[in-house]
């Protein structure tokens, strides 16, 4: 028997087969009253198995809509527990819906792919095993902050990074682009915490920052809204000041470059640019 569904998804139809397992992940994008794809959409009523992870009840709530039987992964958290404990426990619970023959769909919020390790370590192992999987792209922060702080990474580049793994790694910075760090709000803190971390460690990011930029370099703490009608959260204020600041698991740093950067005189001659070209 085959599921037919209205969608534009190539080859959606041939996974539609009953008995067999396959797994599509999807998400939901920040705003999912606005930003859930039709695509996506389609993939969550065609499922006959569908688990999620969102973080509004409004997510939740059309997810229920879409698929009265769907299953949240949410419980899976635990107070204090390591987060990456969680999630090697939400892919086999991806995996053993897959390999019971169902037509699974994975509902993430945001980007599917972006801070989302399950979606991408439960289609890796499917795959392995040679059952069909994919994700499918989705609205993420980044594309809010892009459009609320009107910035365009093609100017002048973007560098990117999770908090905790930009200072674990020292990882090195281009004064002349654009910094954005996320998950401040949880920076030094693997666990799940119900009522975000106590940020009583942003100092030792704020220190670290310091050492490339001035401390009176101005900064933004960035949340995108997550409903429909409301305002994201643009709060600007010095670096130094960032550890008295109120962050919460959605807040993301903004850091503007604190000089342009220079044409190679040589390079742009032998590209043949003009010193205004870029």
């Amino acid at each position: 028997m085959i599921i037919r569904a209205s969608t534009s998804g190539r080859g959606m139809e041939e996974w539609m087969i009953e008995g067999n397992g396959s797994l599509v992940v999807v998400g939901t994008g920040i705003r999912t009253t606005e930003h859930l794809t039709g695509n996506a959409i389609a993939w969550i009523k065609a499922s006959d198995k569908v688990l999620y992870v969102v973080a509004d009840l409004v997510a939740e709530r059309v997810i229920k809509e879409l698929s009265p039987s769907a299953e949240s992964l949410t419980v899976l958290y635990g107070e204090g527990k390591p987060r990456g404990e969680t999630y090697h426990a939400m892919v086999d619970r991806i995996l053993d819906s897959v390999r019971g023959g169902h037509r699974t769909c994975v509902v993430l919020y945001g980007h599917p792919g972006v801070f989302a390790y399950p979606g991408h370590l439960a289609i890796e192992r499917a795959r392995d095993e040679g059952y069909p999987a994919t994700m499918l792209p989705a609205i993420s922060a980044e594309d809010c902050l892009f459009a609320d702080l009107g910035i365009d990474p093609g100017h002048q580049g973007m560098q990117s990074y999770e908090a905790s793994h930009f200072v674990l790694h020292r990882k090195r910075i281009d004064p002349t682009t654009a910094l954005v760090l996320w998950q401040i709000g949880s920076f030094g803190d693997n666990t799940y915490r119900r009522e975000g971390a106590s940020n009583h460690k942003l100092p030792f990011l704020v220190a670290r920052l310091c050492e490339e930029y001035p401390a009176d370099h101005a900064v933004t703490i960035y949340e995108a809204a997550i409903y429909i009608g409301c305002a994201p959260r643009i709060e600007r204020l010095r670096l130094g000041k960032l550890a008295e600041a109120r962050v919460t698991p959605a807040s993301t740093l903004y850091i503007p470059p604190v000089r342009k950067s220079r044409i190679d005189p040589a390079t742009a001659s032998w590209l043949g640019f003009e010193p205004a070209d870029r």
